[in-house]
C-alpha cells in the first residue's frame, strides 16, 4: 500500500536529494578539477581562471613525463612495500593485541587498555621516536616507516570491541571440543569478523599510501622515498627540472603546472580503484566495532 505524503514531507524529502546532489557536487568536483587540468594543453590551463569544466584541449604529454620520471617508478615500488609488509605487519599485530584485551578473564586488562588509550593523548614526541629509530638501526630504511607504527590505538579499539560482542557460547563450545585460543582465533573469531577486518585493511592500506611525513625524517636516499613523498618534492618544491628538461623557461613552468596534476591523478587513481571493492563492508563493519564499548 502506498502512503501519500504531505506538502512538507515532500518539501522534506527535496531538500535532503538536493543536499546530497550538492555534497555529491562539492565532493567529487576538486577530482575532476585535477583530472581536467591534467589532460589540458598546458598554455591554456596557465591562462585560465575560475572553475573548470572541461579539459582546455587535451594532451598527455604530463603523464608521459611522470611515468618517464625514474623517481616515480621507484616511488611505486617502495609505496607497493609499505603497503604490503606494511598492512600484514599491522593486521598481524593489532589482530592478535584486540584478541587478548576482548578476553574477559585476562590478567590487568583494564590496566592495558587504559595504558594503551593513554597513548592516543599523550605521546613522547618526534626527538625520542627519531631516537629510538636511530638507535635499533633503521634510518634510511624501508622498515622504518612500518616497525615504528605496528599498531594503531584507534584500530585497536575498534577491533578488540568486534572481538568483545561475539557471543562467548561460540568460545565455550570450542573449548569444550578441545580448541585453544589460536584455533579459536583462526576458526571462529576471524570468520567472524571479517567485515571489521576489511574496513581496519583499507584504513591502514590507505594510511600507508598517504604517508610522507616520518618518510621524509627517517629516510635520505632518493631511490627509497615513497611516492607520496616524490608528490610532495613535485607539488612543494616544484621539483619538475628532470621531467620537463630540454624547453625554454616558459614552456618549463606550463609543463610543470600539469606535471603536477598528473602526478596527483598517478598517485591516487590506485587507492581509488581499490576503494569500491571494500567500501560495502564500511557501515556494517566500522558500526559493529565503534557502537558497542
Amino acid at each position: 500500500m502506498k502512503i501519500r505524503m504531505g506538502p512538507g514531507e515532500r518539501l522534506f524529502e527535496i531538500g535532503i536529494y538536493a543536499s546530497l546532489v550538492l555534497l555529491v557536487i562539492v565532493t567529487l568536483y576538486p577530482l575532476l578539477h585535477v583530472l581536467f587540468a591534467s589532460v589540458s594543453e598546458a598554455s591554456q590551463l596557465i591562462k585560465h581562471r575560475g572553475i573548470l569544466l572541461q579539459p582546455l584541449g587535451f594532451n598527455l604529454n604530463a603523464y608521459l613525463s611522470v611515468l618517464k620520471n625514474p623517481f616515480i617508478q621507484s616511488g611505486y615500488m617502495n609505496t607497493a612495500f609499505i603497503v604490503v609488509a606494511g598492512v600484514l605487519f599491522n593486521m598481524a599485530m593489532t589482530i592478535l593485541g584486540a584478541f587478548v584485551l576482548s578476553r574477559k578473564k585476562v590478567l590487568w586488562n583494564k590496566f592495558f587498555i587504559f595504558t594503551i588509550i593513554f597513548t592516543m593523548f599523550f605521546q613522547g614526541g618526534l626527538i625520542p621516536l627519531y631516537l629510538i629509530v636511530k638507535g635499533v638501526g633503521l634510518i634510511d630504511s624501508l622498515w622504518a616507516v612500518i616497525v615504528p607504527f605496528a599498531i594503531s590505538t584507534f584500530n585497536l579499539i575498534v577491533l578488540r570491541t568486534s572481538f568483545a560482542a561475539l557471543p562467548d557460547a561460540l568460545e565455550e563450545s570450542a573449548k569444550m571440543d578441545g580448541a585453544g585460543h589460536f584455533l579459536i582465533l583462526t576458526r571462529i573469531v576471524l570468520p567472524l569478523s571479517m567485515p571489521v577486518l576489511a574496513v581496519i585493511t583499507l584504513y591502514y592500506a590507505v594510511e600507508k599510501w598517504n604517508s610522507w611525513f616520518y618518510a621524509s625524517i627517517f629516510l635520505k636516499d632518493n631511490e627509497l622515498f615513497p611516492l607520496q613523498l616524490i608528490l610532495r618534492q613535485i607539488l612543494i618544491a616544484n621539483a619538475t627540472d628532470e621531467m620537463s628538461a630540454g624547453g625554454a623557461v616558459g614552456d618549463h613552468y606550463q609543463i610543470g603546472e600539469t606535471i603536477k596534476y598528473a602526478t596527483i591523478m598517478v598517485a591516487t587513481i590506485p587507492i581509488l580503484c581499490v576503494y569500491p571493492f571494500l567500501q560495502r563492508y564500511f557501515v556494517k563493519g566500522v558500526m559493529v566495532g565503534a557502537l558497542k564499548g
